[in-house]
């Protein structure tokens, strides 16, 4: 797979997205998957699949502790498309262990507590909406952090054994909310308010000037490469310092 990813990193370099998009829809039908956080990335990648009318499963991961503000982009979303966007979320037995043994902000002790509940609430159901598909359309941009600096267009994802589509790699987030305004597109309002990258509530701020852009996720924890296993391999994750003196 690392041969064909490279090979359609090459063959798509000066494609548009819609071309590259139609192409996967029709080498990859039924295999093929968009996943969306509805920030301003997936936001853009949504209007390109919905669109077209492109047969690409949407999915997101419901973690359980995402801001009302989410929910309100979502809902805006579906209407706007009328299209269906299937919710993955986390296993029950697992998220009430957890909630049982460790209380509600366990990810705030430790680092292995955060991964704990990332894994938990995002890691595993993405395995599952990740079943069977071949090639999964993500947002990441090279510029959100330098873990993702040395992305390609396509690569093979060794974690979930699958080629990966990053079509907005090489675009600025300037360039992602001009889209975004000139083609009307819902997005999340607290983008305004200084939050770039929007996870979960209890693990996410807003970034303050001159802030890298992913230092208001898990903003407890002093390292750049910060990851919740997603897009990231788990070595991405080590060496991380915990200051406690910012938790409230």
């Amino acid at each position: 797979m690392k041969e064909i990813a490279l090979q359609l990193s090459q063959q798509f370099a000066q494609t548009s997205i819609e071309e590259t998009l139609t192409f996967l829809n029709k080498q990859y039908k039924g295999n093929i998957a968009f996943s969306t956080s509805f920030g301003q990335e997936d936001q853009v990648i949504s209007h390109y699949i919905f669109n077209s009318n492109l047969d690409i499963k949407v999915f997101t991961l419901d973690t359980g502790r995402l801001f009302e503000e989410t929910y309100k982009v979502f809902e805006k979303t579906i209407q706007k498309y009328n299209k269906s966007i299937i919710c993955y979320y986390p296993q029950k037995d697992l998220v009430e262990k957890m909630m049982s043994e460790k209380g509600p902000f366990s990810f705030y002790e430790s680092v292995e507590n955060r991964k704990e509940c990332c894994n938990i609430r995002k890691v595993l159901p993405l395995k599952r909406a990740l079943k069977d598909v071949k090639v999964w359309i993500t947002g990441l941009r090279a510029s959100q952090s330098d873990a993702r600096k040395d992305l390609d267009l396509f690569q093979y994802d060794e974690s979930f054994d699958l080629i990966k589509y990053n079509p907005l790699l090489y675009w600025s987030l300037e360039e992602t909310m001009e889209f975004i305004k000139n083609n009307d597109i819902p997005y999340n309002k607290l983008f305004d308010q200084g939050f770039v990258s929007i996870g979960c509530q209890p693990c996410t701020r807003a970034i303050k000037p001159g802030e890298d852009f992913r230092a208001g996720r898990w903003w407890w924890e002093d390292n750049s490469k910060k990851e919740c296993g997603l897009h990231a391999p788990e070595q991405l994750n080590t060496n991380l310092t915990i200051n406690t003196k910012k938790i409230n």
